[in-house]
């Protein structure tokens, strides 16, 4: 008997739910990190979630709990998220720089590199990019087929084939004052429009 639509997404959930555990796994376990005896920082949300967040570091709430976008920066995405209608359960969000270094610029480039591998995974519809760093640690990866993205805020552009990108400032930078939070704002809000014009299939 053919396998139904359903089950079959179901075997590709189950599928990108085994990777993302062994990716977890292989990060913990990862000789090359000078982090000593903290744990990385992982990516959370959905595993095969339409919208993929990459900032480039940590925060010292998302290292306290060993997740990206944990603390003030997870309450403001999600309150951004919510007034854009987007359901967080289609969202993953995750770092460049995994390893709670006190200088990002310490960590293994072959860890960065495994962003690839989460992308791999996850095979979002949409990355957005949060900052000039995360921007060029994105541009730097062997993303198979993929173009160079412009520092353009607000801007949709295409990463790859079936990705496109949104470049967007640093969440992190634009916590407390109010022109940052405009501008991320500004750029943020075209994530809206996306998803409200995205087929419902």
């Amino acid at each position: 008997m053919p396998a139904t639509d359903d089950e079959i997404r179901e075997k590709y959930l189950e599928r990108a739910i085994r990777e993302l555990n062994a990716l977890t796994r292989e990060l913990q376990s990862c000789p090359h990190c000078p982090r000593g005896n903290l744990m990385p920082v992982l990516g959370s949300g959905h595993p095969q979630a339409d919208i993929f967040l990459i900032k480039y570091s940590a925060r010292p709430a998302e290292v306290e709990e060993g997740v990206a976008f944990y603390g003030r920066t997870g309450n403001a995405l999600m309150k951004s998220l919510k007034r854009l209608s987007i359901d967080p359960l289609a969202v993953y969000g995750t770092l460049c720089v995994k390893c709670p270094v006190s200088d990002p610029v310490m960590a293994d480039p072959a860890c960065v590199a495994r962003l690839v591998e989460e992308l791999a995974i996850v095979q979002p519809k949409i990355v957005v990019v949060m900052g000039e760093d995360a921007l060029g640690a994105v541009n730097d990866l062997d993303v198979p087929l993929a173009r160079e993205l412009s520092p353009e805020p607000g801007e949709l552009q295409r990463l790859t084939g079936s990705i496109e990108a949104l470049f967007v400032p640093n969440i992190d930078e634009a916590l407390d004052e109010e022109p940052a939070k405009r501008a991320f704002w500004a750029a943020f809000r075209v994530l809206g429009q996306w998803w409200a014009d995205l087929p419902p299939y």
